[in-house]
């Protein structure tokens, strides 16, 4: 079965309102079994501008991935991460090994 990614890219604007953020989304990472991949890090962008900050974390199927976004724990974070940064996710469906 493939494995689902969040691929986020952000701007924080907001930083004491993002810690709140970070501290709800942990909990439903932690639920759903989400494995950081990448957590900010040195970036280029050779082709246009790029947000400050990108993130990738992995999940045990593509299903899993949709049903933690959706889940009402991310989405109380959600409100959070919205109001504190200039952010974008796309989740992605993984390729079969």
């Amino acid at each position: 079965m493939a494995k689902g990614y969040w691929i986020v890219h952000v701007t924080v604007n907001d930083p004491e309102r993002y810690k709140e953020y970070l501290r709800l989304d942990a909990e439903v990472f932690k639920q759903y079994k989400a494995k950081p991949l990448v957590r900010g890090g040195q970036h280029e962008a050779p082709e246009g501008p790029a947000k400050s900050r990108h993130v990738v974390f992995e999940f045990e199927s593509y299903a899993a991935a949709l049903e933690a976004y959706h889940s009402p724990g991310y989405q109380e974070a959600l409100q959070h991460r919205l109001a504190a940064s200039d952010s974008e996710i796309v989740i992605v469906e993984g390729v079969d090994d």
